[in-house]
């Protein structure tokens, strides 16, 4: 009896850490198979098929490409910014609906696509191209703020590229209110 008791709480234990480790991988196995797909969706963006899905039941498809040359980073961003859509890729926002003109958001997750930014450093080069074409940005600032008193005023008249992810990166739950916050100005 004793033993039996035994078997079944060690298997009970395998099978709990079995389902913990499982849902601790399936974010960063979607991520990159996020990547995957979305490429498919933006060289058909560049050959001039805008809106293609990267999946048949997506909704959402590929809007933009960000590339970080000194860090050999190349995300795919997708249109659309909810927590279904930024489990696949990064996000995009923009102050109006015509492209890169005026300030762009794009949004990531700290333990997958936006990882990197925490080793972005101020006068980093980073490259956004669009159907439209490729702008080159400089990081001029990296800062942490609280979500609750602090907000990024987009506009529609200016050129700015901000970058956006949870705070702290090796914390151990998700959320909180802190985002660290990236932010690039166009190239000279």
């Amino acid at each position: 009896m004793r033993r039996s008791y035994l078997i079944r709480t060690i298997a009970a234990g395998t099978l709990l850490a079995a389902f913990f480790l499982l849902q601790a991988l399936w974010i960063p196995a979607k991520a990159m198979l996020g990547q995957v797909l979305l490429e498919h969706s933006w060289q058909q963006l560049q050959a001039g098929n805008p809106g293609v899905k990267p999946w048949p039941w997506a909704d959402t498809h590929a809007i933009a490409l960000l590339e970080v040359p000194r860090l050999q980073i190349r995300q795919v961003l997708l249109a659309g910014a909810s927590p279904r859509t930024l489990a696949w890729g990064p996000v995009w926002f923009t102050a109006n609906d015509s492209g890169v003109s005026g300030d762009v958001v794009l949004s990531g997750h700290r333990d997958t696509h936006f990882s990197f930014l925490q080793r972005l450093q101020a006068g980093e080069e980073l490259l956004l191209s669009t159907e439209t074409g490729r702008l080159s940005y400089t990081v001029v600032q990296m800062e942490v703020v609280d979500s609750r008193s602090a907000s990024l005023n987009l506009h529609a008249d200016r050129l700015r590229l901000t970058l956006v992810t949870c705070y702290p990166f090796d914390a151990l739950q998700a959320g909180g209110p802190l985002r660290y916050v990236v932010t690039a100005v166009p190239s000279a």
